[in-house]
């Protein structure tokens, strides 16, 4: 691989690291809130907790769950892209 598409890898390598540390502090964001609502919705009462606000609280916490799930295989799937480039450029 000549120098030219070196210096490009290299500036790929940069934008997907910037941008995973983006994604990973959105992540932590994300997991905050979602830990929030699952503590709302476990320190309802019972009976709350059966009514449509609970089931809705309920199912925000699933949601974002979810989503932090989703948010964590975007992130190992930069983390696979950085190295493939990594060995690629060597």
């Amino acid at each position: 691989m000549n120098n030219a598409r070196r210096k490009v890898i290299a500036q790929v390598q940069a934008k997907l690291s910037e941008g995973r540390a983006c994604i990973e502090e959105a992540q932590e964001l994300l997991e905050g809130v979602r830990d929030e609502e699952q503590e709302a919705f476990d320190n309802m009462p019972e009976g709350l907790q059966a009514s449509e606000r609970g089931q809705q609280a309920e199912s925000a916490a699933e949601q974002l769950s979810e989503a932090v799930d989703e948010v964590q295989t975007a992130i190992e799937s930069l983390e696979t892209a950085e190295s493939n480039l990594e060995s690629a450029s060597e």
